[in-house]
């Protein structure tokens, strides 16, 4: 397992450990992690915190995003794509899209790499999650 992704699926554990939603983020930069999160909507009362956006948040201001890799344990949303792109991050690296298709597209179309790696853990981390809680997950993702 990549450490970067294990970093992202060990934040996502952290969150499903405070009774949130199981998406972990990491930020690397020039090859060193510089940053984690994880999704914190149910814990903060907070609509856009994503894991993607409390990563980023954590990294505070660090100039350009230019030589950046964000992982994510699950494909962003547009939400998340839109600030991917916003931010000229080339490269984003996710656990699974089979539980939820994102924005992949959408990242694609300008200019992002998304390489999904499809990890069985973290679509059974999801899975599991949906199965359990589904109102709390459609609202998550807007349904």
């Amino acid at each position: 397992m990549d450490q970067f992704m294990q970093a992202a699926i060990d934040e996502a554990r952290k969150g499903l450990a405070e009774g949130g939603i199981p998406i972990g983020s990491a930020l690397v930069k020039d090859g060193k992690l510089i940053a984690s999160g994880h999704n914190k909507r149910v814990q903060e009362q907070n609509p856009i915190l994503h894991g993607e956006m409390d990563c980023l948040n954590n990294a505070g201001r660090i100039g350009s995003y230019r030589n950046t890799v964000i992982y994510s344990t699950l494909m962003p949303c547009y939400m998340c794509a839109g600030t991917i792109v916003q931010f000229k991050i080339p490269k984003v690296v996710v656990g699974e899209s089979r539980t939820f298709p994102g924005a992949r597209a959408f990242m694609e179309a300008h200019g992002v790499e998304v390489i999904d790696l499809d990890l069985p853990e973290c679509v059974r981390m999801m899975e599991e999650f949906i199965a359990a809680k589904p109102e709390l997950w459609n609202e998550d993702i807007g349904e």
